[in-house]
């Protein structure tokens, strides 16, 4: 859980964001369901196997962001894909990524992400891959909290 919480932390101010994430780093990782949190910005995560995965979207911007955290290193490679495999596949791909200092979290950011969240809510797996490397996750459960995500607005005034 620490990990998609770190990601909301980039969304603050540098210095608390900071503080926040390395805090966070010392809370035990455990498996969770996916899970919706509506707020500013909206965020969608799931925890797996040590993969971590968390989308945010901000309405005000607007803007998507996923963040898709590994236990071992990332390497860069020139695209970054995700394959969504059951009812409704579908494989995606951008080489708009940045891989963070650790290494261990790459992040694409855009202003649409249906695809994506087609992907997640109508599916069974989903499989992140950079070059070589990929990770899986199940979708089971993720359905509801997809669509909530997807409705996720910002309160005028908030």
């Amino acid at each position: 859980m620490s990990t998609v919480l770190e990601n909301r932390a980039r969304h603050l101010n540098p210095f608390t964001g900071q503080v926040l994430a390395a805090i966070l780093m010392l809370i035990p990782h455990h498996a969770q369901a996916w899970e919706f949190t509506p707020g500013l910005p909206c965020l969608l995560t799931h925890e797996e196997k040590g993969v971590a995965f968390a989308l945010t979207y901000d309405p005000g911007l607007p803007l998507y962001v996923i963040t898709i955290t590994h236990p071992e290193r990332w390497t860069d490679a020139p695209a970054f894909a995700m394959r969504f495999d059951g009812q409704m596949p579908i494989a995606i791909g951008t080489d708009r990524h940045e891989i963070d200092a650790s290494g261990r979290s790459v992040t694409v950011r855009d202003s649409g992400f249906g695809n994506v969240l087609n992907g997640l809510q109508f599916n069974t797996t989903a499989t992140a891959s950079l070059g070589s490397q990929s990770v899986s996750v199940s979708l089971e459960g993720a359905a509801e909290p997809v669509a909530a995500f997807r409705a996720c607005e910002v309160e005028a005034g908030a």
